[in-house]
């Protein structure tokens, strides 16, 4: 059951709200026509995590228009992503946001404490891949994961990546960001016993086709339990991550 259902049910059992006050709020209209967008106001209670903006594409009054949306039906913590650094300024004039440049990605409202069953440990071939890899981790964190950054361990140096077996070791879920030939993620995949999320870059010279190379070999890797996003998609990981890091078996206790 996702959490925000969970936390109704809860809320309800423990006589903080009414059974009416629950159900008023499970029957509230599923979305808001604002014209230009339709706000998916049930995603919370669907998915577990609210409707998440891609900025690319869309003004900073649409932007804003749609954050304001979101906050007047009570959902205060969203991600933006792929949001330019000037639209970000325009956007933080008509609601307030915390950008971060590198990854192009806000936040609005506060980033929650973790709340995850473990670690998500995010490692990356260089220092040119950590713009996604900063977005993976920017986006679990804002759901509620607790990150560990492992930058520039790629396999070219490959005792970068053995003085981390401790927290390779020991995560929850291994999200590897890599361009070039994307072999880090077949390296992780040999070494960890949990799930692995690997992100294809577009970091590379002529022949790796703007991560097409990466990506195949990523796909064709020979390690069990990787798996593969698309090319520069570190929103996609994070998400992933965190889902997996707040799995847990049935009948246990969260």
């Amino acid at each position: 059951m996702n959490t925000a259902v969970k936390r109704l049910l809860e809320q309800v059992r423990d006589g903080k709200i009414s059974v009416d006050e629950a159900l008023l709020s499970l029957k509230e209209a599923p979305f808001e026509d604002i014209g230009y967008a339709k706000v998916d106001l049930h995603r919370t209670l669907r998915k577990g995590a609210a409707e998440v903006i891609y900025g690319a594409g869309k003004t900073p009054a649409q932007i804003a228009g749609i954050l304001k949306t979101m906050a007047a039906h009570g959902q205060r913590n969203v991600i933006i992503t792929r949001l330019a650094a000037e639209q970000a300024g325009e956007v933080n004039r008509l609601f307030p946001i915390d950008y971060h440049a590198e990854a192009r990605l806000a936040l609005a409202g506060t980033v929650p404490e973790p709340d995850g069953i473990g670690t998500v440990v995010i490692a990356t071939g260089g220092t040119s891949d950590i713009p996604v890899a900063e977005e993976a981790a920017l986006t679990a964190q804002m759901l509620g994961s607790r990150v560990a950054r492992l930058y520039d361990v790629g396999v070219a140096g490959l005792h970068r990546t053995l003085a981390h077996l401790d927290e390779i070791m020991t995560a929850s879920v291994i999200i590897t960001v890599a361009g070039m030939e994307g072999a880090l993620a077949s390296v992780i995949g040999g070494l960890a016993d949990c799930p692995v999320i690997a992100v294809p870059t577009s970091v590379g010279y002529g022949a790796s086709f703007g991560g097409l190379s990466a990506l195949l070999s990523m796909l064709n890797s020979c390690a069990s339990g990787v798996t593969v996003v698309n090319i520069d998609n570190g929103f996609g990981a994070g998400y992933f991550a965190n889902m997996i890091n707040h799995m847990t078996q049935p009948g246990r206790k969260s």
